[in-house]
Order: C-alpha cells, then structure tokens, then sequence
C-alpha cells in the first residue's frame, strides 16, 4: 500500500516537471550559462541567413525569405556550439567572440 502511494506521487510530479520547456533536457546548468551568453540574433553579413538562439536551448534559422527554414536545439561548451536540427541533421560552430560565429564555412555577427 505504501509502496503504490509513492509510485502515485512520483507520477503525479512528472508532469509539472515533465512541461517546464524553459530547459532542455540535455543541458546542464553550466552550459544553459553559457548559452545564454549568445542567445539572441546572428547574422551572415549580407543577412541571407539569420539563426535565432532561443533561450530555451532551441534555434531557430531563417534563409532569405523563408522564415524558419530550420529548426532544433542547440547547446554551447565554452566558445563550441553543437546544432541538431529536428529533422536529424548536425552542424557545429565557435564563437570567436561575443560578436563573432564562425559556423559551416560562414560567419555570423550578432544583431
């Protein structure tokens, strides 16, 4: 009896826990730190493709007209970042500095 009360309250808690989609499940809390050093707009420099780093671990790219051309998760380990687009493609970058992202042979600048 004591036992399925615990199961019971170990599941009620699951999905209060389960719906906080501010985190994403495979950051910790350093890199969700980091992370939120480069959150915001990046830019290639004549603005034909533009990656929105979400606060919330996910990314979202635009290609020219097409808004949302891409989009996933992300997570940053000191100056790397790892992308995994939600059709399973994955690409990596580093930020130069604050203002630069060197990302699949193109740079980015922060907007």
């Amino acid at each position: 009896m004591r036992m399925t009360a615990l199961l019971m309250a170990a599941l009620l808690a699951l999905p209060a826990a389960a719906s906080d989609s501010s985190k994403s499940p495979h950051q910790t809390t350093e890199t969700q730190m980091q992370s939120n050093r480069y959150v915001g707009m990046w830019v290639t420099d004549d603005g034909y493709i533009r990656h929105e780093l979400l606060p919330n671990g996910r990314y979202d790219e635009a290609r020219g007209s097409r808004q949302s051309a891409y989009r996933g998760r992300y997570e940053i380990k000191g100056s790397h970042i790892d992308y995994w687009d939600d059709t399973g493609f994955t690409a990596d970058g580093e930020f130069v500095d604050d203002n630069t992202l060197h990302h699949g042979g193109m740079i980015f600048r922060r907007r």
